[in-house]
């Protein structure tokens, strides 16, 4: 039986990893769970499955959850903040950390749990996007090991798993596909008035509303290219990526000798979840088994650089290397929060990220606590600038 640790249990992964792990008593037990908002989501959680431990935001919300909670909250340990998180994937009785945090808050509990050796199932791209290096070299040290949760890094591998190759070995190339989101065809000239509710409108997939937005830029793809060149060991040159409107290819890798396997299934992330709390096992899911006579045709096209330069500024920033990457991904949190909160219009969002990464000092060498100095210096720049 598998102890679990979930973090970020009411967002969007969180409540689809807790519906998995009910199906699932005999094979999992919950140790603990953390979240930073819908605290009525995670006492109900709690009731069902009965953790060791919960961990709050700040300690307002963690008073505020003991108080909902009532009797639920008796005979739990109750945290909160960044040194909850960390106590959360370190635990001693915990064996798999799901991360599925959004963001920067992300990269503090992946660390911990790599440091102890821990099985990271790992949706908080970020975390590799702003210390891939870093993440990479302590899972080695430390024995534990990263499982991929994004639906096509689970893809790429499984693919390889099932042909028993290791990371990049006899890869000639990983394909990603990414399905344009909403503006994959509406006039350029148009992008300065797309509203918010048009940007969450996508058309495919049912996600928060963050990394909605990324897959509307198309920076989300530019992060998964950084995740995959770390995750899979291969030069970021032989990482390309197509747009598939229909989301059933979730990605490709094509090997030296010209063959080439692809993951396939509806939209849907309870594969890639499901996949990665019990690999290397299988078990059944509730998604409906692929129909391709009824699917008929499967689209795909190179993307649009003009119309999704974010893509671009993913890859400068890794060819730029060391803690650019994390300047990316900082600066793009601070843009989207900007849009979102109705102050950036959505052209803004590339624009703001692209004046960070020409400013920023670059460090080859880094550690955790450089990051944090970093994204106190993107939000300094981003505050002066205003939004464009």
């Amino acid at each position: 039986m598998k102890r679990i640790a979930i973090l970020g249990s009411t967002g969007s992964i969180g409540q689809q990893a807790v519906k998995i792990i009910s199906r699932c008593p005999d094979d999992f037990t919950v140790i603990a769970l953390a979240c930073s908002s819908s605290i009525e989501i995670l006492a109900e959680q709690v009731r069902t499955l009965k953790p060791q431990v919960v961990c709050l935001g700040d300690a307002a919300m963690a008073a505020n959850f003991t108080e909902i909670a009532g009797d639920v909250a008796k005979n739990l340990e109750i945290i909160h903040s960044e040194e909850g998180l960390g106590l959360v994937a370190s635990h001693p009785d915990v064996d798999c950390v799901l991360n599925g945090l959004v963001g920067f808050p992300g990269l503090y509990p992946s660390l911990m749990a790599l440091s102890v050796g821990k099985r990271l199932c790992l949706a908080n791209k970020e975390s590799l996007v702003m210390a891939g290096e870093y993440l990479m070299a302590l899972a080695k040290e430390s024995s534990g090991e990263i499982i991929p949760v994004d639906s096509e890094h689970s893809a790429i591998f499984q693919c390889l798993n099932a042909v028993g190759e290791k990371a990049s070995a006899g890869v000639r190339r990983i394909i990603l596909t990414a399905s344009g989101g909403p503006f994959l065809h509406r006039p350029l000239d148009s992008f300065d008035s797309i509203t918010i509710a048009e940007t969450l409108n996508h058309p495919t997939w049912k996600m928060g509303p963050k990394i909605t937005v990324d897959s509307a830029t198309l920076l989300n793809k530019g992060f998964e290219i950084i995740e995959a060149k770390f995750l899979f060991n291969i030069p970021a040159e032989r990482i390309e990526t197509v747009i598939h409107p229909q989301s059933i290819v979730h990605s490709l890798v094509e090997f030296e000798d010209g063959s080439v396997l692809a993951q396939m299934s509806y939209p849907t992330m309870e594969i890639p979840i499901q996949y990665a709390l019990t690999y290397p096992e299988r078990k059944p899911t509730d998604v409906t088994p692929l129909d391709l006579t009824a699917i008929s045709t499967l689209n795909f096209e190179t993307p649009d650089l003009e119309r999704f330069p974010a893509l671009s500024l993913a890859r400068r920033a890794l060819k730029m290397g060391g803690t650019a990457p994390a300047a990316l991904n900082l600066a793009n949190d601070e843009a989207v929060r900007l849009f979102l909160e109705g102050r950036l219009p959505f052209s803004g969002i590339a624009e703001t990220v692209k004046k960070v990464l020409d400013e920023v000092d670059v460090l080859a060498d880094y550690d955790y606590d450089d990051i944090i100095s970093l994204k106190d210096r993107v939000s300094r720049l981003i505050s002066d600038e205003g939004p464009v």
